[in-house]
């Protein structure tokens, strides 16, 4: 891979990703089949991350992702950046691999205040999939169940508080998952008894795997997307991201997309080369995976004047795959602000907001600022 062999444009490119997102053409898959898809999906707005996934399936219903959580068939951990991310079952191991490789319990401060060694951590875990055996438990219920063992008694205050981040390894090493909501309060339940829960493979094929499903979904990507995923989102680290990429060889593929030199798979080339730009109009939720997964500081997705928006959490309004302005939903009023200097869209964004209305189950009045 010293030179590349396919040369495109940014346009062909994001058209060719906007089809593996299933932006464009729409997919019809279910949640599952989205979350799978899309590698994760951020669950800390529950009604954003419905979008999310729902305006990528001409076939979803309201709850869709709700229903696959409680089936089994998505799962929910804590991942990328220490959020709450939906994931798929069979695929969501690999990036809870990196994500423990950092093994942050063994820190001297982690040993500190939680007074649980290293050592201590195998016991620890075989006490919490225990507690979890009859079914999900909140975090209290969770500690309480914990305070029973004399060596956990200690934890009761902290699992009382939240425990918010003595939970997250139990997460990334597979013991266990959140569940359904009780009461409106989170729950943890056993990831294992989950018959697709696929396990949290060995660190070196899960990088692999981390990068080849990236590429398949994300790419055309450079070595600085690679780095931002997988190292600043999981704390992987450049030398073992680098070295999986080595390892990958033949399987990738260069490319050069005007100017810049990126990656796809091998097996890939031909669809991106037939890509065409496209110019379908997108509403997307903020903090939506188009956006999220490149990362805000990719100008060909994210025009650096809208990037603070984006970081926001504003619900960016997409052309062909770029951020081209923004929408907001007000009861049933419906704005479009456009921030771009190009001709607006408007049949284009007339349609995307009959689209959006059917997804929302309500008619939206339209209004176009400035």
């Amino acid at each position: 891979m010293t030179s590349t062999e396919t040369s495109v444009t940014w346009p062909q490119a994001l058209a060719w990703r906007m089809e593996r997102q299933l932006l464009d053409p729409v997919g019809s898959e279910s949640a599952a089949d989205v979350v799978r898809r899309l590698g994760a999906v951020l669950s800390m707005d529950e009604s954003l991350a419905e979008l999310a996934v729902r305006t990528r399936s001409t076939a979803s219903r309201p709850g869709d992702l709700a229903a696959a959580l409680a089936d089994g068939d998505v799962i929910k951990a804590f991942a990328f950046r220490g959020a709450v991310h939906y994931l798929s079952p069979e695929d969501g191991g690999i990036y809870l691999a990196l994500r423990s490789a950092g093994r942050q319990w063994e820190l001297p401060s982690w040993v500190e205040h939680y007074r649980l060694a290293p050592s201590d951590w195998p016991d620890f875990r075989a006490a919490v999939r225990a507690a979890l055996s009859e079914g999900p438990l909140t975090v209290v219920e969770l500690g309480q169940a914990l305070a029973t063992d004399r060596r956990y008694r200690h934890l009761e205050p902290i699992f009382d508080a939240g425990a918010g981040t003595l939970v997250k390894p139990l997460t990334w090493q597979g013991d266990m998952s959140l569940g359904p909501p009780r009461d409106g309060r989170p729950t943890f339940q056993r990831l294992d008894t989950n018959p697709r829960w696929q396990g949290i493979p060995d660190l070196d094929d899960a990088g692999r795997r981390a990068i080849t499903a990236y590429l398949r979904t994300y790419g055309p990507a450079t070595l600085d997307h690679l780095q931002y995923w997988l190292g600043d989102g999981l704390s992987a680290g450049r030398k073992r991201i680098t070295t999986w990429f080595s390892a990958l060889g033949d399987l990738l593929a260069a490319v050069d997309v005007d100017g810049t030199t990126a990656y796809i798979l091998r097996e890939d080339v031909d669809g991106l080369e037939a890509a065409l730009p496209s110019e379908a109009v997108r509403f997307l939720p903020g903090h939506d995976q188009w956006v999220i997964g490149p990362g805000t500081k990719d100008v060909h997705v994210t025009p650096p004047p809208r990037r603070d928006l984006m970081t926001r959490k504003a619900n960016p309004v997409i052309v062909g795959g770029v951020v081209r302005g923004t929408w907001a939903r007000k009861g049933a009023g419906l704005t479009v602000t456009w921030l771009d200097g190009r001709p607006r869209p408007d049949d284009g964004i007339d349609q995307e907001a009959a689209r959006l209305a059917a997804i929302v189950g309500g008619d939206l009045q339209l209004r176009l600022a400035p």
